[in-house]
């Protein structure tokens, strides 16, 4: 038989998805090399297919990949960049449709990247189904996580969806899976497998397959779906799935680049053959924030002294106090409320200070200080960033790593210096690494110097608890609008 006639009975026999099921197995088994997962030889995703299906699933072939969030918003595919961490890139699971779906998803990234052609970023699920993602773990940074998220909610009461992009618990970050045993020797660059589902027979399932296909019981972990918090279904008048998988700050910015720029891994969408009830995990307890520890809050009379001498320095310049708030809450009080969490994650604390305008006037600026939270033991790492309120688009990110000793100057004498920071938002660059130079006319990837601005503050992994520290536990972050 010919080369073109096996073509044509592939296509009769199997159909169009599971040819395309086919195509993407060869491209992945071409181009993915997930190492680490066997002692001799790397399990291939041939083999990985067959011991799902040997365990009654239909499997649909998806990625991790990198997110580009303000593309998606400049080409008119997203509201907004969802409040981008400036200073963590994201990357998330992208899937096909289930089998036999006829109902849209909401967001594909294929406009951009036409490869993607069929894969979806959001994700409608059936109860029974599960999403299995094998690859490996970033280079050495300062934060990683995978964490799963409502992303479209449908409300009946209206009729219709609306953004939710809520977290549905606790993520698997790098703080919780270096002391596993699995990761005893380290925990970057090593193999993960993270289970999506909210089936208990589908994540038993799931697991029996990849530990008879070889891979190591000990580096799988899942995420629930608490099914009480999210409609599942395939239907229109169900909610959306979504993940992200944040980095941040690697130690090599070039082995960074790679990783970032790469596909670390494969996502398996299992769909059982035969449809079937499932046996629904419970709502996942959550970590507690908080250790009772308040000792930032004795910072607050130097950071009063801080403030004047801030203003001090910049005598003649009008000086307004931007407020701080707490920004954005938890997922479980978003799906409650049917608020917009913007893919919240319990890993941090997210603050913003009120709007204003960051003008192009010579010497114009935000003068950014407050409390190192890494310094005093409360955050892994912190930062904050310039957004436009319209597009949430947070640009130029700064970083405990850029500002750590900058009060020192301002407080000369003052013991407690080391534990604060100052740092500058402005559109003059003036060589600094604390100082944010922002631009204008680049569309999401700037702020113009009549749109409305904040600034965004975040404060990662409390090192005593593993999740973000308690808002009642720190000292906000404080930021001084200064115009000549």
């Amino acid at each position: 038989m010919s080369t073109h006639n096996l073509y044509l009975l592939t296509i009769s026999i199997l159909g169009m998805q599971r040819v395309i099921l086919f195509i993407m197995t060869v491209f992945f088994l071409t181009l993915v090399v997930i190492p680490g997962l066997a002692d001799q030889n790397d399990i291939d995703v041939n083999t990985t297919i067959k011991a799902f299906q040997e365990e009654g699933f239909s499997v649909g072939l998806g990625k991790m990949q990198t997110v580009d969030a303000m593309g998606l918003y400049e080409m008119g595919i997203t509201p907004s960049c969802y409040a981008i961490n400036p200073s963590a890139p994201y990357m998330s699971f992208k899937v096909p449709k289930a089998p036999g779906q006829t109902s849209n998803n909401t967001i594909s990234d294929s406009p951009l990247n036409p490869e993607n052609t069929g894969l979806w970023l959001d994700y409608h699920t059936r109860p029974d189904e599960a999403f299995v993602y094998i690859g490996t773990t970033p280079p050495e940074c300062d934060y990683f996580s995978y964490c799963g998220y409502i992303a479209m909610g449908y409300f009946p009461a209206v009729g219709d969806k609306h953004r939710v992009y809520a977290s549905l618990g606790d993520a698997v970050s790098l703080a919780r899976l270096k002391d596993e045993l699995a990761y005893k020797d380290g925990v970057f660059s090593k193999p993960i497998i993270i289970i999506f589902t909210a089936d208990m027979n589908a994540d038993t399932k799931a697991r029996t397959a990849l530990i008879s296909a070889g891979y190591p019981e000990d580096i799988i972990h899942t995420l629930v779906v608490p099914h009480t918090l999210v409609k599942l279904g395939l239907d229109s008048e169900t909610d959306t799935l979504t993940t992200l998988h944040r980095v941040a700050f690697f130690k090599d910015e070039k082995e960074g680049d790679v990783y970032m720029n790469s596909t670390p891994g494969i996502v398996y969408r299992l769909t059982p053959e035969t449809e079937e009830e499932p046996a629904f995990f419970d709502v996942p307890d959550l970590i507690v924030r908080g250790t009772g520890d308040t000792r930032e809050l004795d910072l607050m009379d130097d950071l009063e002294e801080l403030r004047q001498a801030i203003i001090d320095r910049y005598e003649g310049y009008e000086a307004q106090d931007l407020t701080t708030k707490i920004w954005i809450f938890e997922g479980y009080d978003a799906i409650q409320r049917g608020v917009d969490t913007l893919g919240d994650i319990r890993d941090t604390v997210y603050l913003n200070t009120t709007s204003t305008i960051l003008g192009d006037k010579p010497g114009e600026s935000i003068m950014v200080y407050g409390v190192n939270h890494v310094a005093t033991g409360k955050a892994t790492y912190a930062n904050f960033g310039l957004y436009g309120l319209a597009a949430l688009n947070g640009i130029e990110g700064v970083s405990n790593h850029d500002y750590s000793g900058t009060a020192e100057e301002y407080l000369p004498g003052n013991p407690h210096a080391k534990y604060l920071y100052v740092a500058k938002i402005t559109r003059q660059d003036d060589k600094s690494p604390s100082t944010s130079v922002i631009s204008s006319g680049v569309g999401a990837h700037g702020v113009e110097p009549d749109e409305p601005c904040f600034v965004g503050f975040r404060a990662y992994v409390e090192p005593e608890t593993s999740v973000g520290p308690a808002w009642n536990e720190i000292v906000y972050d404080r930021a001084i609008k200064l115009t000549p």
